[in-house]
């Protein structure tokens, strides 16, 4: 079933405050608890919709880099779901026509991915080509989120929900033992204070502090994974895009405030910015491409790859 109105406030209320009590994102939407928690048990179980907990990479001093890699028809499933298994990857999907696959995986700021693309790959050599770009700066996407997917709410409503700034200080955070925390949040970022202390071992109060701390400092973000067809896009794709570099910065703004656009990255490589977008058919997108993408200055070559398949999506 597509998704009411009452569905895109609920989506819309997580992406504002993932956590956010089922008691008060009712009262925004004026009603009930139980038809709230119903709503989002549905959710999850027709379009899966979760909500997850991530580390700010920058942060807790990751590096993540797009990983593109182009396999034969036979062995790209195989390949793509090698990648989605592993745990430094945060999304994993395929493109062109199902022989390319692109994913973004997560390093110690002092590594390239050497291990990734080199060692720990599915041992084929129906795997013809890889490249890397490292992801330099983020204008939408992960911690930054995708404001076209939450529209549904009032702005007086969204304030009740809009969770805490956060408070950067620039000082190092120390993790040291917060690993089981970290493992409880990935499955549901919506867990209880109670399950995450049984699963790390420490009192209710406790957790409670430090999952506020992690969240107010900015280390711990909260994102939505849902399929976007559920909200009508039926034609996703990834541009790659080569700007003059006096505008990059200006072309990645422009594109991080239109509303078809749920990523943008500064790259390296041959080109310099990636955006994901999301169109509802193909003529939609094609006129994105045409009368969109291309009244803005500085943009050169773009490169588009139509996304076949996600087999993960946890950005």
């Amino acid at each position: 079933m597509p998704l009411d109105e009452l569905d895109r406030g609920l989506v819309h209320a997580l992406h504002l405050d993932g956590r956010a009590p089922f008691t008060l994102i009712a009262d925004v939407l004026g009603t009930s608890q139980q038809t709230v928690a119903r709503r989002y048990r549905r959710l999850r179980e027709e379009h899966g919709l979760r909500v997850v907990a991530r580390l700010a990479p920058r942060k807790v001093g990751q590096v993540e880099w797009f990983v593109r890699l182009r396999a034969t028809p036979d062995a790209a499933v195989e390949v793509a779901r090698a990648l989605a298994a592993r745990d430094d990857t945060t999304w994993v999907q395929l493109t062109s026509g199902g022989t390319e696959i692109v994913c973004l995986t997560r390093v110690p700021g002092t590594q390239a991915p050497d291990a990734l693309l080199l060692h720990q790959l599915p041992r084929t050599p129906r795997v013809v080509a890889v490249s890397a770009h490292c992801l330099l700066r983020m204008f939408v996407g992960g911690p930054v989120g995708w404001a076209a997917r939450a529209t549904a709410l009032s702005p007086e409503q969204a304030a009740r929900l809009t969770a805490e700034p956060e408070a950067d200080t620039g000082e190092s955070v120390d993790l040291s033992g917060d690993e089981p925390l970290f493992t409880a949040l990935a499955r549901d970022g919506r867990a209880t204070f109670a399950d995450l202390a049984a699963a790390t071992g420490q009192a209710e109060p406790t957790v409670r502090r430090r999952v506020h701390d992690l969240r107010r400092t900015g280390v711990l973000y909260l994102d939505i994974d849902l399929d976007p067809a559920a909200l009508g896009y039926h034609a996703p794709a990834l541009l790659w895009l080569s700007v003059r570099q006096p505008r990059l910065a200006a072309v990645a703004e422009a594109l991080a405030r239109q509303r078809e656009v749920a990523l943008v990255a500064a790259t390296t490589g041959p080109t310099n910015l990636l955006a994901s977008v999301l169109c509802t058919d193909a003529d939609a997108l094609y006129t994105y491409l045409a009368d969109t993408l291309a009244t803005i200055e500085g943009v050169g070559h773009v490169e588009s790859a139509p996304i076949i398949r996600t087999l993960k999506r946890t950005a």
